[in-house]
């Protein structure tokens, strides 16, 4: 029986995935793709990496670009801090690096965004750094082949994975060593009804022989979801609607919304008028709401969002709060936005119902 590092690594060469980042070695367009695959699946994530490395071809053009484009850029990928981080490790790349990315995981881990995962991809995949990058899929396939009981998302197991991650990999080269594992967790090793009976670790692997593949990786007790009650208000003046910035360290900071009002519990369209953002916001005007509200439930790692579309036209601007832009509506695609109201804009404003 062969080791599992060549096993792995012939596996890969018979059924690893073609993807673009993987004939590069330029670190830029690797942490490009690491970065844009962080929580997303590579279905998703491709058309975006595409579109990032054709607009900005270098390191030195995504860190002269302006913050805002680099997030309509993103739109529709979600995890919008990953966005910011990025334009932010670009221009320190540019500025303290001279636009050429460090070779070491130590001095990668120094750019803003770039963690021990990042770190070690970049390092491994564009310099041949022989350090193991540690994902979802490498613990899986680790905690499964040596039974690891140890939760991954602990210091503890997640040493554990590591050190024999990196065992594994002194035999083979570690870029290919890396990709091999990763796309073993990703298209053989799955986390549900994994393809044991045609799997090429079965043999050595400690799970499969005891039974316990359901059970392993070990995790801790995830966080409870929160519940969260959004109502947007989407106001018309005319040809001219108003959005404002979200702040702060909440979810979707830099990206544009609707007037918000988030209250403690599901409100009914018909008691917004009653609150006191409405009041200050319509002082002096007198507003038509259509009763044809647009709800859905969007759906975050911790977070559930229940969220309303309130139509409101008025015939004089609104007081609105410190902040608020006018935005015709032929330029309201030109905002960066959270996924959910994009998708209202491909549905209630498109639609001209008001």
């Amino acid at each position: 029986m062969k080791p599992i590092p060549s096993l792995l690594t012939d596996w890969y060469r018979a059924n690893g995935r073609n993807l673009p980042w993987r004939e590069t070695s330029d670190p830029y367009k690797i942490w490009v793709s690491e970065i844009i695959l962080q929580q997303t699946q590579v279905a998703q994530g491709l058309p975006y990496y595409l579109a990032f490395v054709r607009t900005y071809p270098t390191v030195g053009d995504l860190a002269a670009a302006p913050v805002e484009d680099v997030l309509k850029l993103w739109q529709g990928l979600g995890y919008y801090s990953r966005a910011r981080n990025m334009h932010r490790a670009a221009r320190t790349v540019a500025e303290r690096w001279h636009g050429r990315f460090p070779q070491t995981p130590e001095e990668l881990r120094t750019i803003p965004g770039i963690g021990p995962y990042t770190a070690a991809a970049v390092a491994s995949f564009a310099f041949k750094v022989p350090v193991p990058a540690v994902d979802g899929n490498v613990c899986r396939v680790v905690a499964r082949c040596t039974g690891l009981t140890d939760p991954v998302d602990t210091a503890a197991g997640r040493k554990m994975v590591e050190e024999t991650a990196r065992g594994w990999m002194a035999s083979v080269e570690p870029d290919l060593f890396n990709q091999a594992i990763m796309d073993f967790g990703a298209m053989q090793c799955v986390p549900a009804a994994p393809h044991c009976d045609v799997c090429v670790l079965r043999e050595v692997c400690v799970a499969f022989k005891a039974g316990l593949v359901a059970d392993l990786p070990a995790k801790k007790m995830r966080p409870k979801v929160r519940d969260r009650y959004f109502s947007y208000i989407v106001v018309r003046c005319g040809g001219t609607y108003y959005l404002q910035q979200r702040t702060g360290k909440d979810i979707w900071c830099g990206l544009f919304e609707f007037p918000l009002i988030e209250t403690d519990v599901e409100t009914a369209w018909d008691r917004l008028p009653a609150t006191e953002a409405w009041q200050r916001w319509f002082r002096g005007t007198v507003p038509t709401v259509s009763s044809e509200v647009y709800a859905c439930v969007h759906q975050l790692t911790h977070q559930r969002l229940h969220v309303q579309f309130v139509r409101v036209t008025v015939g004089t601007a609104p007081c609105g709060d410190a902040g608020w832009l006018a935005v015709r509506r032929e330029d309201l695609g030109s905002y960066a936005v959270p996924r959910v109201i994009d998708r209202y804009l491909q549905t209630g404003i498109a639609a001209d119902s008001f």
